[in-house]
């Protein structure tokens, strides 16, 4: 492996971590899409920062298009609060004119620049080191190594230094305010890590990715945790991962490193959103179908705890009065005495002792609906687990 391989790899795999640490509380916040609008409407702080410095290597650049996100994120917020028009609106409202304006700038004064649609959108890390950080003839690796790093080192410091107040300004705005936080400044400080982040990856690896490298790794831990720590960790190891599988499969098929690594991170968040162990479409169909037999069940104990005729309890009036299908009657009645909440004498169902506690406890839980009285049979009974 090359020097240069290991250097396109260790810049995604900043840019991974970089990006995944405020994605998770963009994620959590419900401003998924406040990343894509920052990716695109830098483009004018960008602009203006070269037409000062005339250099692309100015961080008068990183500062300007920073400000610039910030001010994206104001301007939705502003519109969104009028109440005319919802949050996605606003977001496709602001930065496809912000993003409009940093092009018509450059047309008018740079004509002579071209605008690369691959480097631009896509980004292209195979490009990456060969931009190299020279102090005299010294050579310190690439520029988007050092950038990369320089802002995961900051936002690494600030998440230890502020994550009690993230956590509580994220979770309960309200209750931050009356600890004495401020909600409005935390909020502007991650959308200016938003925007530093974004800025700084931008160069390397293009908007796509950044998108693809703020949300797809947050949104897929999301699905495995309720831990706020927890959920950091998962996403920084699926956004390393992507980026280090995603270089190998664009390697394996000559195409574009940011595309491929775009793509395994759709792949792990299919996978999860799959077979994650509780909000998985699997498991959640599985809980579903378990939650509508158990109702059956309980409208079945109901109706033998209502009826003392044994024409009434007779196995076969599940078909017969009931009107359920024989599989349906099969599965409550395996079901029931399974749990040891029925006994079958000639073909006669009766209530067991804990049959008829069970379904005095569930109605007592519908008519009250204190978790209390149910606690105990949450574990056994998807039915009650909400």
């Amino acid at each position: 492996m090359s020097s240069a391989q290991i250097e396109i790899q260790l810049i995604a795999c900043l840019a991974a971590i970089a990006c995944a640490i405020p994605g998770t509380f963009l994620v959590l916040r419900k401003m998924a899409m406040i990343s894509d609008a920052i990716s695109h409407s830098i483009l004018p702080g960008i602009v203006i920062g070269f037409f000062i410095t005339q250099d692309l290597n100015s961080p008068l650049l990183i500062l300007l298009a920073a400000v610039t996100g910030i001010i994206t994120v104001i301007l939705v917020e502003y519109i969104q609060k009028t109440g005319l028009v919802k949050e996605d609106t606003a977001i496709g409202l602001v930065f496809p004119a912000l993003f409009s304006i940093g092009v018509i700038m450059i047309a008018k004064n740079a004509n002579d620049v071209h605008l690369d649609v691959d480097a631009v959108l896509l980004g292209e890390l195979a490009f990456a080191p060969f931009d190299r950080f020279m102090v005299s003839d010294l050579d310190l690796g690439p520029k988007s190594l050092w950038v990369i790093g320089s802002i995961l080192i900051v936002t690494i410091g600030l998440l230890f230094a502020f994550f009690k107040e993230l956590k509580v300004c994220t979770f309960d705005a309200g209750l931050a305010a009356s600890l004495g936080f401020s909600p409005a400044i935390i909020h502007y400080g991650l959308m200016s890590i938003s925007s530093v982040t974004t800025v700084g990856a931008f160069d390397a690896v293009g908007a796509i990715l950044v998108v693809a490298l703020m949300i797809a790794p947050a949104a897929t831990a999301y699905l495995l945790t309720n831990d706020l720590k927890r959920m950091l960790i998962y996403a920084i190891i699926f956004g390393v991962f992507s980026a280090i599988s995603g270089y190998w499969v664009a390697h394996w098929l000559d195409a574009s490193i940011s595309g491929s690594i775009t793509t395994m991170l759709g792949l792990i968040f299919l996978l999860v959103y799959l077979f994650a162990p509780q909000r998985g479409i699997i498991a959640v169909l599985y809980r579903e179908k378990q939650q509508r037999t158990e109702v059956s069940l309980l409208t079945f104990l109901l109706h033998l705890k209502n009826h003392n005729e044994k024409e009434e309890r007779h196995v076969n009036h599940l078909n017969e009065h009931i009107n359920w299908q024989k599989v349906r009657s099969k599965t409550v009645l395996e079901l029931a005495l399974k749990n040891n909440m029925i006994l079958i004498e000639n073909n006669i169902v009766s209530l067991t002792e804990k049959g008829n506690d069970f379904t005095s406890q569930a109605i007592d839980y519908i008519i009250t609906n204190e978790d209390a009285k149910i606690e105990h049979m949450k574990e056994d009974f998807f039915l009650f687990r909400g």
